[in-house]
């Protein structure tokens, strides 16, 4: 079952009328900002995780380095 063009055509006709014109352009931009917000929020998380990561591998690279130097010794 598929839509015919007066199916669809008949929707829009009922959006416009439900919306109106003015209403329309509004929807929309809100509609844009927040998917440009969602786009944001998924970006920011995505680096605060490369960032953790990053500290925490220097961190253990820190921790091996510090364990396999060996002490210096102390003259008698």
């Amino acid at each position: 079952m598929s839509l015919s063009i007066w199916q669809i055509l008949l929707v829009g006709l009922l959006f416009i009328l439900l919306f109106g014109r003015g209403k329309i352009p509004a929807l929309m931009t809100d509609l844009a900002a927040g998917i440009k917000s969602f786009k944001h929020g998924i970006k920011e998380q995505e680096e605060d995780e490369h960032a953790s990561i990053a500290t925490e591998s220097k961190t253990q690279n820190a921790k091996k380095s510090a364990e396999t130097t060996k002490p210096i010794s102390q003259p008698k």
